[in-house]
């Protein structure tokens, strides 16, 4: 399933889910990207990842522990810290790919934003949208969005390992003090 909205020239119709503007115009590449965000309990734990696929066909991967927030706040990292990252790169195109359907529509328009948390990032991506060539973000299945979806698990499995080992060596530094105190 797919949003299925689109922007040109300033006005959003159905259709492609395509946002073609009239941005700024350089000579950088396209990107393909599917993102993911994730909370373990909402809120919860959670981290945003993705896996960019540069014009050359190129790949790489982002993942970023969060700390704790919300599943629909961790979506809206991913999209931010990608749009970020091909500002930086001057990147002229971009085709997300997403399975928060929530973040598609809202981004597209289709959606109205409510959460003022979400209402600020929204406001960051919309803005760094504008200086793109072209944009399109479509809602896909999970499964067709696996890659992203391991990175963010990954992520936060290696947070829940992280935390488990230094609460563990936390509880033997008290037992050894507890042992030097004496009677």
């Amino acid at each position: 399933m797919w949003a299925d909205c689109c922007l040109r020239r300033g006005s959003w119709r159905g259709g492609t889910g395509v946002r073609e503007l009239g941005g700024r115009s350089n000579a950088g590449e396209a990107w393909t990207v599917y993102i993911d965000g994730g909370a373990r309990g909402n809120p919860g734990p959670a981290a945003a990842a993705g896996v960019i696929t540069d014009g050359s066909r190129n790949q790489r991967q982002f993942c970023v522990y969060l700390g704790v927030t919300t599943n629909n706040v961790a979506e809206y990292l991913a999209l931010v810290w990608v749009l970020e990252e091909a500002r930086r790169a001057k990147v002229a195109e971009m085709t997300v790919f997403t399975d928060s359907e929530l973040l598609a529509r809202q981004v597209t328009g289709a959606y109205r934003v409510r959460s003022p948390r979400l209402a600020d990032l929204h406001g960051q991506a919309e803005r760094l949208i504008r200086g793109l060539r072209r944009f399109e973000i479509r809602h896909v299945r999970r499964e067709e969005n696996r890659a992203a979806d391991s990175l963010v698990n990954r992520t936060l499995d290696w947070v829940g390992r992280y935390a488990a080992l230094q609460s563990a060596r936390a509880d033997e530094g008290s037992v050894r003090a507890d042992e030097g105190s004496g009677p």
